[in-house]
């Protein structure tokens, strides 16, 4: 079996359609190809355990999910990336699985697909066995052993007896469960499997740095013990010259599938004298007859013993050291090719100067218009708006209305909108049309002074003068009226002309007072009332101020 299969690219197609590049990652990291994840999935996936935004429990839901196929390569490639990630990804990840209730249940896993699915079902049941007890250490002491401050002032070094004695034992089963995955170096024939091996080859160092500084601490404190703690602490330490057998074992292997001998710790093991001195030691605690040994050898004893350990923590040290050394030289590596790329595809545009000086209306049009600017505030001579209220009436002419709106005229009359308010003045006036009107705000004193007006200007620039002159135009108030009109009493309903007037009805239609009207106006002067002819509109009277219909 080899290449990505169909199942792989439809997968990856789904989370592609959904939109989660986490899970695409994920499934593209896990595919049917005999060999380990690819570089650049993990990269991103370990990116993404350092976003905030990242939904640590998907992405762990998805890799558990994985391990849930058939296929013995898509559940080790499954427990390979998991593994990966929690040991180069942010913490946050292994926090997530230690908080689980439930983490790999593959103890029964066995793909009957050919013999090397029955040969690999047994390395990925003792590989989920090792990754849940990491989990689960993590969750008994809040942190990584394989990640905590290790030499002299380190966590291993500084604890205290009692939590000492209850954290050496954790480290234990994590050790066990590691050294259980059992691997020969000819049974390793694959990259998966491979690649499987070399994360438990690089926990295995730091594990047992870990291990070896809490037993270095442990014999320290042993003859000050008492007599329960000595006994615990002899037990640890018995167990603990088992699995340095069994860790150099695992290294040997390490050397014959080609890691470099200078990538493997050198283990110095303990003289056997301190095994007897320790025995001794707790013998004489118990009341039992035992050799005479002076405080002298006793001493000498241990401090070769604790010697001899600690060449072997700086070996592993070492070892430790320099892999990340070679890390960071790879990372370096790969940021400066991506910079020369990065250079290169620079060098391979053209240059923008000229396009960037130039402005972005002579590139697209070649030259800016000339042309005046349309005046929106021209004054034409019959248009204007015409506001009007049940008890208020004013025209304004600021506004310009476009020629195809005015509707033509039938009658051809020539309407001098002067004679129709009562302020005649000379016709070549410029300033008969008057500008925008601009409210002002009058103090509650002031009044209405038509007389400030100047003459021959119906509309000022100010609106109190303007409704002031219409006012005084109209005759309203105790001003004197003009051109002899005599207006009716405000209480009088009948509507009555000159002796020749004949009122004329108009067709009954829907009338709202507060709208407002924008059209041309045509008004009609008799000798007491004013006609307007507004065009949509039924005809309208002006009589004392007020606007009524005929």
């Amino acid at each position: 079996m080899s290449g990505q299969s169909i199942t792989d690219r439809i997968t990856a197609a789904q989370h592609s359609v959904t939109g989660s590049a986490v899970s695409k990652t994920v499934c593209k990291a896990t595919t049917h190809e005999v060999m380990g994840p690819k570089k650049k999935h993990l990269d991103y996936l370990i990116h993404c355990t350092n976003e905030m935004n990242v939904n640590i429990p998907q992405l762990a839901d998805t890799l558990f999910e994985r391990t849930t196929n058939t296929s013995w390569v898509v559940v080790f490639k499954s427990l390979i990336t998991t593994h990966h990630i929690m040991v180069y990804g942010n913490e946050r990840f292994v926090q997530y699985l230690a908080s689980r209730n439930t983490l790999f249940n593959l103890s029964n896993f066995l793909d009957k697909s050919g013999l090397q699915g029955y040969d690999m079902s047994t390395f990925i049941r003792r590989y989920s066995r090792y990754l849940n007890e990491k989990a689960v250490s993590y969750r008994q002491v809040a942190f990584d052993f394989t990640k905590v401050k290790r030499g002299a002032d380190g966590v291993m070094r500084t604890m205290n007896t009692e939590k000492l004695l209850k954290t050496i034992p954790i480290i234990q089963n994590q050790m066990d469960a590691l050294l259980d995955f059992n691997v020969n170096a000819n049974e390793l024939t694959n990259g998966v499997i491979n690649a499987a091996f070399m994360l438990l080859f690089k926990d295995a160092i730091r594990l047992f740095a870990a291990y070896n500084e809490g037993i270095i601490n442990l014999l320290e404190k042993y003859f000050d013990m008492k007599k329960a703690q000595c006994k615990e602490g002899l037990d640890i330490y018995k167990k603990f010259l088992t699995r340095m057998t069994r860790i150099s074992e695992f290294l040997k292997v390490a050397e014959q599938v080609g890691i470099d001998r200078g990538d493997i710790p050198d283990l110095s093991q303990a003289p056997s004298s301190l095994l007897d001195a320790l025995e001794q030691h707790l013998a004489s605690l118990e009341g039992k007859k035992v050799k005479d040994s002076t405080a002298a050898s006793r001493a000498s004893t241990l401090s070769n013993a604790v010697s001899s350990l600690a060449n072997t923590g700086i070996s592993f040290t070492k070892v430790d050291e320099r892999e990340k050394q070679a890390a960071l030289e790879e990372e370096q590596a790969r940021l400066k090719a991506l910079k020369e790329q990065r250079l290169k595809e620079l060098s391979k545009k053209p240059s923008t100067s000229s396009t960037t000086a130039a402005s972005p209306v002579s590139t697209t049009t070649g030259s800016i218009s000339s042309a005046p600017a349309i005046d929106l505030f021209s004054t034409p001579s019959i248009c204007g708006f015409f506001f009007f209220r049940s008890d208020l009436i004013f025209f304004n002419t600021g506004f310009s209305a476009p020629p195809a709106a005015q509707p033509p005229s039938s009658t051809g009359l020539n309407v001098d909108f002067d004679s129709v308010f009562g302020n005649k003045s000379a016709a070549n006036s410029t300033d008969s049309a008057g500008g925008i009107l601009k409210p002002t705000v009058a103090s509650p004193n002031q009044g209405l002074t038509p007389s400030t007006q100047q003459p021959g200007k119906l509309v000022s620039d100010d609106l109190d003068s303007s409704l002031a002159n219409l006012v005084g135009n109209l005759g309203i108030g105790n001003g004197t009226p003009k051109n002899d009109i005599h207006w009716s009493q405000p209480g009088e309903k009948k509507l009555t002309g000159g002796t020749n007037w004949q009122p004329k009805m108009a067709p009954t239609t829907t009338w709202n007072p507060a709208s407002m009207v924008r059209t041309t106006i045509c008004a009609f002067s008799d000798s007491n009332e004013t006609r307007l002819t507004i065009a949509g509109v039924p005809p309208l009277i002006l009589k004392h101020g007020l606007c009524s219909k005929p």
